[in-house]
């Protein structure tokens, strides 16, 4: 586990998820309930279309790697503040029933905030891969992070 605060998160340091299998049941209740596109819902017309066959939502992708990225407490709920937003975001390949997903990412630069030196901002690049470490998702994005109370003031 990594309960890092902002001032474990330097360039080039890297973190790593542990793995999440998808499920046929649990790709279709998500689609049912956030994205219901044909190819996430219907398994006949999934398997007739471009992908060949049902395939996991790209909302329900990045759910879930950020689920697992807290659960490795790399964004531990009480040191995460919260996002401005995503940079970048690539799906490159489909997340399919039975794949096993998993988050690796790398601190690519920080900065303590200037109007309060008890956070700092932490951008990052964050792949996901499936079982084969074929790379399913990219996406770069900034997290606003505690400093520990002694490196940036009262907490």
């Amino acid at each position: 586990m990594y309960n890092w605060y902002f001032d474990d998160m330097t360039p080039g340091a890297r973190f790593e998820s542990l793995g999440k299998t998808l499920s046929e049941a649990e790709i279709l209740d998500f689609a049912f309930q956030y994205d219901p596109q044909p190819f996430h819902i219907d398994i006949e017309y999934a398997e007739a279309g471009p992908y060949g066959g049902l395939i996991a939502s790209g909302i329900q992708t990045i759910a879930v790697a950020l689920r697992m990225m807290v659960q490795a407490r790399v964004f531990a709920p009480e040191i995460v503040i919260g996002s401005p937003g995503v940079e970048e975001l690539r799906w490159l390949h489909p997340v399919r029933p039975g794949d096993t997903i998993r988050s690796t990412g790398e601190v690519l630069e920080t900065r303590v905030s200037r109007s309060k030196p008890e956070r700092g901002l932490v951008r990052y690049r964050l792949d996901v891969l499936n079982q084969r470490d074929d790379v399913v998702m990219t996406m770069t994005s900034t997290t606003i992070v505690r400093r520990e109370p002694a490196a940036g003031g009262a907490a």
